[in-house]
């Protein structure tokens, strides 16, 4: 009561202040003068620094509120994550604490660790009541981490972004701490929005009218960057969920920076995947697996999804049709056409166009090997396109069980990768792979965590729920404060 009767006092004795001094003479001015563009511009510029000012001045004096005044008010002894801690007598300063409103000071008390070991740091309960990172509210790290997240930035356009929108002043080593923290926290809840995200998707497939079940289609795809100085391979999955038309609603992404046998994007692939089935209580969806025919897409069809239990029937495996994206077929047709002897460049044109129509009839893989053999057999091959035609031919040979588009598109499934394709462009490319940038493993694997909740559409829910799971409410009192012990006695 006594708190709500200072807070008014407080409140109505700035905003007094506010009006007299700042607001009044502003919307006077504005009203007074002739009203051009150039004075709504003005005006609305000063407005907006005027509140924002106002703001900072609640924030800062809200925020300070948090702690008693007098030490004896506040807990004797603390534990913090299995530590004790002491309380100090005077509190100190932190001038530093970047906002929404901009930069405040705030007042707290620190806590000194029990053992008093060299290294040990003081603890600020009051910070770990209001979730700071690295002296920022959760709000404006929430912004930062999501702005470092999205294509084309870069560090340098963050911190100039921050001093002209928030009057924030920040370094790229603080930057960088911060990012690694919210992407930290941002990854112990991605798996469980992103199954959310997909079941969402899977109720509205359901609901849709058409002829086709819902179809949940995984990909996965490399893409070359530049790390430490060389050019390594990084890795994205996509799972996307089709209604019955055919109509793509949505997609979540995967991604990880070079790694041998791609092991932690296959686990957290399959992971996703089985979360997302168990979780799903409608009947099942269709599954596709569409990739081109990459060693490591090949392995992980043959050595995880084909051997996937169902999660709903104990006992049974998923069964999973998989797809050799149809324009890396295509590309083969384009080296077959190129390698036979045509006698004009319309021709071979005219030839490859034909069979790549053919490609999506029944049995079109075995009819486009069978036209390339007899054109072979008329024709001829040039001299330094013999091994090219063999390869093209051998790769429609070894992949022909996966190249049956006529019955995908009967099925209503996606016949290319086109989704994870577009990823390794939108997930990597467009902020990793900017003009002169180089990465370290840490740095990328920090930015490519943050783009996949923010790609995935995940940000808001799965941002609100890591600050909510990494609030300090394991702060334990020890003991009682000297005046509450004092109030029990009495």
């Amino acid at each position: 009561m006594v708190l709500r009767k200072k807070s008014k006092a407080w409140f109505d004795k700035k905003m007094e202040a506010c009006l007299e001094e700042k607001l009044a003479p502003l919307v006077a001015k504005f009203l007074l003068h002739p009203m051009t563009p150039e004075a709504m511009l003005q005006f609305e510029e000063d407005l907006q620094g005027v509140t924002r000012e106002l703001g900072r001045d609640v924030l800062e004096w809200t925020m300070n509120a948090g702690e008693p005044d007098d030490a004896e008010d506040q807990p004797h002894d603390v534990k913090v994550g299995g530590g004790g801690y002491r309380r100090l007598r005077d509190k100190t300063a932190n001038p530093d604490v970047a906002t929404t409103f901009g930069r405040i000071t705030l007042w707290r008390r620190g806590y000194r660790s029990w053992s008093r070991g060299d290294g040990e740091p003081t603890i600020f309960p009051l910070e770990l009541q209001l979730g700071l990172v690295e002296k920022t509210t959760p709000a404006l790290a929430g912004r930062i981490a999501r702005r470092m997240a999205e294509a084309g930035a870069t560090q340098g356009t963050v911190i100039d972004w921050l001093r002209h929108e928030y009057t924030v002043a920040y370094g790229v080593e603080r930057l960088r701490r911060l990012c690694e923290e919210v992407s930290s926290n941002l990854e112990e809840q991605r798996e469980h929005w992103q199954t959310q995200q997909l079941l969402q998707w899977l109720e509205k497939a359901h609901a849709s009218r058409g002829k086709n079940k819902p179809v949940l289609a995984v990909g996965r795809d490399g893409v070359t960057f530049h790390v430490q100085g060389v050019y390594e391979v990084g890795s994205t999955a996509t799972i996307s969920v089709y209604d019955r038309n055919g109509h793509r609603l949505g997609t979540v992404y995967l991604a990880q920076p070079s790694e041998s046998h791609q092991k932690t994007l296959s686990n957290q692939l399959t992971q996703l995947i089985r979360r997302t089935l168990a979780n799903w209580s409608g009947p099942p969806p269709r599954l596709c697996y569409v990739t081109d025919a990459g060693d490591a897409e090949t392995q992980y069809y043959r050595t995880v999804l084909r051997r996937m239990r169902d999660p709903q029937r104990p006992g049974h495996r998923l069964e999973w049709i998989r797809v050799v994206d149809y324009f890396h077929v295509a590309q083969r047709i384009t080296t077959m056409g190129e390698a036979l002897r045509f006698s004009s460049v319309q021709y071979a044109q005219a030839w490859m166009a034909r069979m790549r129509k053919l490609l999506k009839k029944p049995g079109g893989a075995g009819r486009v090997l069978h036209s390339a053999a007899a054109m072979k057999s008329r024709l001829g091959l040039h001299k330094s396109g013999r091994a090219d035609f063999e390869g093209a031919c051998n790769y429609l040979r070894n992949q022909r069980a996966f190249l049956k588009y006529a019955e995908y598109k009967r099925l209503g499934l996606p016949i290319g990768s086109g989704v994870t394709e577009a990823a390794c462009k939108t997930v990597f490319t467009q902020r990793l792979k900017l003009s002169g940038m180089q990465w370290k493993r840490a740095g990328s694997q920090i930015i490519l965590r943050l783009r996949i909740v923010l790609l995935s559409g995940i940000w808001d829910k799965a941002y609100v729920a890591s600050v909510k799971a990494n609030t300090s409410s394991n702060i334990e009192v020890y003991g009682k404060t000297t005046k509450s012990a004092a109030r029990i006695a009495a």
